[in-house]
């Protein structure tokens, strides 16, 4: 199968036109016809129905697109990955993290970078992280899920286990349950929420309780957690490693089942950036240290 005539077809597949699609490559268009009849034929099948309202794949066609982005994809990452090993050893090294990574446990790994490389960070949800690493955009990333959930291994990545964090719930000084030295999830159903999505782990240890949570805001952003819940405006679960940020609050353990998340790194196949191993090691003690402090607390 020539690889020019594939990666042809995806752009006419994805563009659905042509036209357009032979803008995009800088081709002529019967050049770009020319190519994707002669891929039909030397595939013995019809990849797109022509019909006037426009292009349709066919059942092979989509099969086929499916491997196409695979093998886009994976190119755009052999260019990612030959152009570091061009770049001097010390270049910059892109790192991915979701929100509360970045908070306490990204920082904590790059006081140990610090000697070593520039580290650009960039913060994702932990699915757009995935796309971020498979294309090369980011040379590792650092991702989380529920340890209640089946294991998650994004095809073609490798996953590195970092640590398995409990939860604390994060309450106003002048809370009722402030001075208790633990609670049950149950005691707090009739209490206003904020969390980070509708429908992730704070939300499911509530559901997991017995009650459904009364959110009064959603966002990731963590200074406004904070005064969410300083405010007495809503309490919430805390990740053990981010205690520190939340010194300041009441933060207390949960009796009884409670919820813990698997905090993990995403590395790329292939050829990887001089300073990766480094990282992973640096992230790796960071996330000792973080669970150390946090059991001693």
């Amino acid at each position: 199968m020539d690889p020019r005539r594939l990666l042809t077809f995806r752009s006419v597949a994805h563009e659905a036109s042509f036209s357009n699609a032979a803008r995009a490559l800088a081709l002529s268009q019967p050049s770009v016809s020319q190519q994707v009849a002669a891929l039909e034929k030397e595939l013995g099948a019809r990849l797109l129905d022509r019909r006037p309202g426009g292009l349709t794949l066919t059942r092979a066609g989509a099969v086929l697109l499916e491997h196409a982005d695979a093998i886009a994809e994976r190119l755009d990452l052999a260019g990612a990955q030959l152009a570091d090993i061009a770049a001097a050893e010390r270049s910059t090294l892109a790192i991915g993290a979701f929100p509360t990574a970045l908070a306490a446990l990204v920082p904590a790994a790059l006081e140990r970078l610090a000697d070593v490389a520039r580290v650009v960070v960039e913060e994702g949800t932990s699915d757009a992280l995935v796309g971020r690493v498979r294309s090369g955009a980011v040379h590792l990333a650092l991702s989380f899920q529920d340890a209640a959930l089946p294991r998650r291994e994004p095809e073609g990545l490798e996953r590195v286990d970092l640590v398995r964090e409990g939860f604390l719930v994060a309450l106003a000084p002048g809370h009722p349950l402030a001075g208790r030295k633990a609670v049950h999830m149950s005691e707090l159903a009739g209490e206003l929420w904020t969390a980070p999505a509708a429908d992730g782990i704070v939300v499911r240890a509530c559901r997991a309780a017995g009650f459904e949570p009364r959110l009064s805001s959603i966002t990731r952003e963590q200074l406004a957690i904070r005064a969410l819940v300083e405010r007495g405006l809503a309490v919430t679960l805390v990740p053990a490693l981010l205690a520190g940020a939340f010194r300041d609050l009441p933060l207390l353990p949960l009796k009884g089942p409670a919820p813990e998340r698997d905090d993990y790194i995403l590395l790329p196949p292939g050829g990887r950036h001089p300073l990766v191993g480094e990282a992973v090691a640096a992230l790796t003690a960071a996330a000792e240290q973080l669970r150390l402090s946090a059991a001693s607390a």
